[in-house]
């Protein structure tokens, strides 16, 4: 039975347990300062009981004993703009039960604020849960910025098509740390996982009605919930922390890809699950005329420039580091967290809200600093504890290897560290976190292979997805099966050069590298280059067609990089540790570098490390600095002498001085 206990308090928010005289009591606490009143709604199966929760300045809270694991829970909410009739979430739940059927008009009636109907039966409910964990012997890697390599992967697919994986644990958090992928991940030298989001989530209307699933998972409902589809066990946050721990054993640090940007609410009218009923005044920004900001494409847009919005945000990555273990946060389209006005502000509350946290002082943050409103565009301009994806590097480098740019300037302020960019404000170079691919584009595989992106499958008419890919297919769209064998190996041979080069200048520059998973194999998407709502064979990593010969490429030259004192030490190249030389083995000139024509240097590094670069087509021939030079890794195509090197077309090779 539950009992009303005349303790609650007003924090922590969510739902707290503590034992009083042997009796377990449980609080809930809600901000709303919308709210006349609101009732805390406990479930015993399908029979629902209501209690009148009190009020403390605009938190709302009450405690009951009796309550279980297992209880589900939820708030009926009323006052001037709300609907008592529909059932609302705890923006604290740490589990949820039930997703909410959005597959139709009628069945999205159910859930606007606007209809008259008890929605208690299919609303998504809360759910209390055991949290205990034996995190005995849990030590995390902490691993300095300047040693860190990121691993981009979706936990569902970077294990649903390995057959080495039992078939029970395939696309799994369990699966994910089975043996076989620990060896695979500790094998190709990776330091870091950044997850796609593992947060609860929810299926857009538009998707559910084409009979799709947002499989990047970026629309959440619940931000301190696990989400469940991606557990083996019926325990998904013990299976969470159990697959943190077996990381932490393999010497891997776990970050999480996280959306404060948005919520599954969509746009102003559309279904209504939590803060929209809860108090949209307080949860999302609106303009002078009462409609939705939408700088986010997603329908509308948190304001996280409110006391409660900044808390329920620090609140939740402390929740995650101090319970979960996770080493670090990737934001969505981050710079949401620093509209304030609602403009962007580099010194934003929430951001020293943050800093001033004792549990964040050691986590990895990473930015992806843009969204799609007014001033979206901030790279470079994030607080300096922040790592930025550096889209200016993908570009740069995109151009220079596949378009044919011939801008050598361009590609070394990026192989630099991109100081143009992130050089202020005591900033280091791990600052710019380099990437050419990520989940949302062309794998690299698709990037030498087709010119066009081909996302019909999506059923937006080939209309979604970024059209400014800068890649090439090497003469042929796609696959080459109706070539013949030398036409074949001929585009074969190029595609392969033009990834190597790629990976070459990723892993090798200046900064924190991100490797998007199965890069390293030749993983294709098929060319679509916008793949969210593709949960099946096109998004998932097909082991089965594993290049061997890139992964051996990409294993080396990580090994190689952790021997590089001027990329391990994060600290900006000068004159002391790096030269860049004309093919002739002289210092560039200005005339080198606007030289469009030439489309080839060389990059020493430490008096020991020498990086040959042809970028064009056609053969290149090297006169090499002084001293007994090694090839270590690179295009096959190298030919190398005393002295003298020579790639017979386009190619990236990295040697050393004995």
């Amino acid at each position: 039975m539950f009992r009303i206990h005349n303790a609650s308090t007003p924090n922590p928010f969510g739902y707290s347990q503590r034992m009083e005289n042997g009796e377990k009591i449980t609080n809930f606490a809600l901000f709303s300062a919308a709210a006349s009143a609101v009732e805390l709604c406990l479930f015993e199966g399908e029979t629902e009981h209501r209690f009148p929760m009190v009020r403390t300045e605009n938190v709302w809270h009450l405690a009951v004993t009796g309550v279980a694991v297992g209880t589900e829970y939820g708030f009926r909410i009323y006052g001037e703009h709300a609907n008592p009739q529909k059932l609302m979430l705890d923006p604290y739940a740490k589990a949820v039960s039930g997703k909410p059927d959005l597959s139709s008009e009628e069945s999205r009636e159910w859930f606007l604020l606007s209809d008259p109907r008890d929605n208690a039966l299919l609303a998504p409910r809360a759910v209390i849960i055991d949290e205990d964990f034996d995190w005995t012997q849990d030590k995390k890697p902490i691993i300095p910025w300047g040693e860190s390599i990121v691993y981009e992967l979706h936990v569902k697919g970077f294990s649903q098509l390995n057959e080495q994986i039992p078939e029970a644990l395939r696309g799994t958090y369990s699966g994910l740390v089975h043996p076989v992928n620990l060896a695979y991940l500790q094998a190709l030298g990776i330091t870091s996982v950044e997850l796609l989001p593992v947060n609860f989530h929810v299926n857009e209307p538009h998707l559910q009605e084409r009979g799709l699933q947002n499989y990047w998972g970026y629309n959440p409902l619940a931000m301190f919930a696990v989400e469940p589809k991606y557990a083996a066990t019926n325990n998904p946050l013990a299976e969470f922390k159990a697959m943190v721990k077996a990381f932490h054993q393999a010497g891997i640090e776990v970050i999480l890809d996280v959306v404060f940007n948005h919520s599954a609410e969509s746009e102003q009218h559309f279904p209504t699950f939590c803060q929209r009923g809860i108090d949209d005044q307080t949860y999302y920004w609106r303009n002078d005329h009462g409609h939705y900001i939408n700088w986010t494409g997603c329908g509308n847009m948190l304001n996280l420039s409110s006391d409660v919005g900044r808390k329920w945000v620090v609140d939740c990555l402390r929740y995650w580091v101090e319970q979960c273990h996770v080493d670090g946060f990737r934001f969505d389209l981050a710079t949401v967290l620093g509209r304030d006005t609602p403009d962007f502000n580099g010194s934003a509350q929430l951001f020293a809200d943050i800093a001033n946290t004792p549990s964040l002082k050691q986590v990895k943050f990473i930015a992806e600093p843009w969204d799609i409103g007014d001033y979206g565009y901030q790279v470079g301009h994030f607080s300096p504890y922040f790592s930025e994806w550096n889209d200016r590097f993908r570009d740069d480098l995109c151009r220079f290897w596949l378009w044919k740019s011939g801008e050598l300037g361009a590609f070394a302020e990026r192989f630099a560290g991109s100081s143009d960019l992130f050089k202020k404000n005591d900033r280091l170079p791990h600052c710019s976190l380099n990437f050419i691919t990520a989940h949302d584009g062309f794998t690299l595989r698709d990037l030498v292979s087709y010119n066009q992106k081909h996302n019909d499958v999506n059923g937006e008419q080939n209309r979604d997805g970024r059209n400014e890919n800068y890649s090439y297919n090497h003469g042929i769209e796609g696959e080459t099966t109706s070539l013949t064998e030398p036409q074949k190996s001929a585009v074969e041979n190029d595609r392969t050069f033009a990834q190597s080069g790629l990976l070459l200048s990723l892993l090798l520059a200046n900064g924190t590298p991100m490797l998007l998973a199965g890069d390293e194999f030749g993983n294709t998407q098929y060319g679509n280059n916008n793949a969210y709502c593709q949960d099946n064979a096109i998004t998932w990593l097909k082991w089965a067609n594993f290049d061997k010969d890139l992964f051996e490429l990409t294993k080396q030259i990580i090994a190689l990089r952790k021997q590089i004192v001027s990329l391990k030490q994060d600290q900006w190249w000068s004159v002391d540790n790096v030269q860049w030389l004309n093919s002739h083995g002289q210092p560039m000139s200005l005339e080198d570098w606007q030289n469009r024509e030439t489309k080839a240097l060389q990059v020493v590094l430490d008096n020991r490390w020498l990086l040959l670069i042809n970028a064009k087509a056609e053969g290149q021939h090297f006169t090499l600095p002084q001293g007994k030079w090694k090839a270590q890794a690179g295009t096959h195509n190298l030919a190398l002498s005393i002295q003298q090197a020579a790639f017979s077309s386009m190619g990236c090779a990295l040697l050393s001085c004995e």
